[in-house]
């Protein structure tokens, strides 16, 4: 995805982003586009994992999208402190980190070194609206 992200739109209660200092911490964002949830559904352990690649960096563009509307004019974001990717997947799936890579991918190629931290790749039995990936980021400024 080379165009940037529109700003991710809340799906409740909540921001996208809070900043604390020189930290940002961003909600969890789904591979959402202008609200609207354009990838769902349980990654089953035979799904071909190249077919994860769009849902997981448009989650992953949404939270970077939501970490660089907090920087203020002339800021950029440092480095990537930690990211968790949330799966929601069949019990018998087990490449949790092969559909991280993607993200830890796309922040390298918009971020360069600095969009890589450490990371966890977590599966859950479900996501908010059926949702197949959640990413959430930890930012320095």
């Amino acid at each position: 995805m080379s165009a940037p992200h529109p700003a991710p739109v809340p799906q409740g209660d909540y921001v996208p982003a809070t900043r604390h200092g020189a930290l940002i911490f961003t909600a969890g964002m789904t591979p959402r586009l202008d609200g609207k949830l354009v990838h769902q559904g349980l990654i089953r352990k035979d799904t071909p994992i190249e077919t994860c690649r769009d849902a997981v960096i448009l989650a992953c563009g949404n939270a970077l999208q939501a970490a660089r509307g907090k920087l203020a004019e002339g800021e950029r974001i440092a480095a990537i402190l930690s990211m968790t990717v949330y799966i929601a997947a069949e019990e018998a799936f087990t490449a949790h980190s092969r559909l991280a890579d993607f993200a830890s991918e796309f922040l390298r190629a918009r971020l360069g070194e600095a969009g890589i931290g450490s990371r966890c790749a977590v599966g859950v039995a479900t996501l908010p609206g059926n949702a197949p990936v959640e990413i959430q980021l930890v930012a320095g400024v």
